[in-house]
């Protein structure tokens, strides 16, 4: 649960400061008696774990059938599958339904986050409600534990990026639309803060780099993601980051802290790729886990970090499927 308390100073955010101090200026974020943490299986120190990804499926009506196969195959390729948001095309319960009847052949566990798309009719409760039902772990600000591998999920939001990004400042539909980027960039540090596993994965719909934007028409980068969304990541020791959403972006970027940032949406993997792309497969490594608290590995990292490829050896190891 998160108490927001607006503070009566008010502020201009732009993206040259940290989230937090952004985060600040506008909420105080209180997170208290959280969820128990969902754990699906283990996995001993010092193998690897093959995390699958894809988001934009778009699943809508027609597709009963379509994504049956892709499925199976994650099932051999991958220990666990990744959902990037916009899992159906215009949010209806109906197209949710249709995905639903396409998951009984995965046979590995799966987490998803919502898009975009998957608001579009007004009901992402039944969507989401929909798809727990068939089995998918929907992460909306929290996070769960897989194979050794946790996960923070949250949809993520637009707003720009860098010198460019948006700031809340002027009309109030501009300031509600900043704070929303704001929100989710609180959610997403929240979930994190609960993780402290050998592998950790932040799964998004929007992307938080402009890297991975790099590719879409100048005048939606606003709408294709935020950089507000980048700040968490950067405090805490992450193996990498999963988003969707951009389809004409850019494969992979970096945070600022050398974070791997993948852009794992359907339509780009298949133009990157053979028409037979459906998805990435990045293995991870699992490392014991720091004996260090995760408040204490959250300030640490909140300092000048090296890149993660310097610490404790987790630089992932990917491949593209084509098959």
């Amino acid at each position: 649960m998160v108490f927001k308390i607006k503070l009566v100073r008010g502020a201009h955010t732009t993206s040259r400061r940290p989230v937090r101090e952004c985060v600040w200026s506008l909420y105080v974020g209180i997170v208290l008696a959280p969820e128990p943490l969902m754990v699906v299986g283990t996995a001993p120190h010092g193998v690897s774990v093959r995390v699958a990804a894809v988001g934009d499926l778009h699943c809508g009506r027609t597709s009963r059938g379509t994504l049956q196969s892709i499925f199976a195959r994650v099932s051999d390729d991958a220990d666990l599958l990744l959902l990037a948001g916009d899992l159906t095309d215009r949010g209806h319960p109906d197209q949710a339904r249709v995905l639903a009847a396409e998951l009984p052949v995965l046979r590995v566990p799966a987490v998803a986050v919502l898009g975009n798309h998957d608001y579009e009719d007004g009901q992402p409760d039944e969507v989401r409600r929909i798809l727990t039902e068939a089995g998918l772990v929907v992460l909306d600000g929290d996070a769960c534990e897989i194979h050794g591998v946790g996960i923070a999920g949250v949809k993520g939001f637009g707003g720009g990026f860098g010198q460019h990004a948006i700031g809340a400042w002027g009309e109030t539909i501009i300031k509600q639309f900043v704070h929303e980027a704001v929100d989710e960039a609180l959610k997403l540090e929240a979930a994190l803060a609960r993780l402290d596993t050998a592998a950790v994965v932040a799964l998004l719909h929007y992307t938080p780099v402009a890297q991975t934007a790099e590719g879409e028409p100048r005048e939606i980068l606003p709408f294709v993601g935020s950089s507000r969304l980048e700040e968490p990541l950067n405090r805490y020791p992450i193996s990498a980051v999963f988003h969707g959403h951009a389809h004409r972006g850019a494969l992979e970027g970096t945070t600022a802290a050398g974070v791997p940032v993948y852009n794992v949406s359907l339509p780009l993997l298949v133009s990157a790729g053979s028409a037979q792309s459906a998805y990435r497969v990045i293995e991870l490594p699992l490392t014991p886990p720091v004996a260090a608290s995760r408040e204490a590995r959250a300030s640490e990292s909140s300092k000048s970090r090296p890149r993660l490829d310097a610490v404790a050896g987790t630089s992932p190891v990917n491949r593209a499927v084509i098959s």
